[in-house]
């Protein structure tokens, strides 16, 4: 899998071929073809394993750390551990989702791989919004659609790509920054 990341990554959606990466993960063509069908099958593996970090049929949500996430002591530290995991799962995704995005334009199955994962950061998103709604811990007035939105827009994958890439921040850089803006456009109290 992770010669396949390399390659779209690397080379682009149109610029990656299953021969290309059989010859980079050492198998022949027919068990890549065998496995994903086709290369946009191909990459939603790719995507899928990279956001959850390993190829277990677990979801994002299901994992040990969601669950450890909803016992955070307080908001803060939900908000600070929701960015931080984030900012792990951007690292490995935020350039393979990239493809997907330049690739959805003039592909429908990309358009459609692109819809479905817009989608399931709305969704991991709004969990964790809904985990402060539940403690009350939302700035008065803020919807939890808002503040979905909110987290959506700071925790994107494009934003992520512009500050580590463009503008050369570390991972680290980015999670302080994003932590920031993040707790003081959602949470009650925070510093103004």
């Amino acid at each position: 899998m992770s010669a396949a990341h390399e390659l779209f990554v690397v080379r682009g959606y149109a610029g990656t071929t299953f021969q290309q990466v059989a010859d980079a993960a050492e198998v022949s063509v027919q068990t890549v073809y065998f496995h994903y069908g086709n290369k946009s099958q191909l990459l939603k593996h790719v995507v899928d394993v990279a956001s959850v970090g390993d190829d277990a049929p677990v979801p994002l949500l299901r994992r040990p750390w969601f669950a450890a996430l909803q016992e955070a002591p307080d908001p803060a530290a939900v908000v600070r551990r929701w960015v931080h995991l984030s900012g792990v799962i951007l690292d490995r995704v935020a350039p393979v989702l990239a493809v997907v995005r330049d690739a959805a334009a003039g592909d429908p199955d990309m358009a459609a791989q692109w819809a479905a994962n817009s989608e399931q950061r709305h969704t991991a998103h709004g969990e964790f919004v809904a985990i402060l709604a539940r403690r009350h811990a939302l700035r008065p007035g803020l919807t939890r659609r808002r503040a979905t939105g909110v987290t959506v827009g700071l925790l994107s994958p494009d934003l992520f790509l512009v500050m580590t890439r463009e503008c050369a921040w570390t991972t680290a850089q980015w999670e302080k920054w994003a932590t920031d803006h993040l707790s003081h456009g959602l949470l009650l109290g925070a510093r103004q």
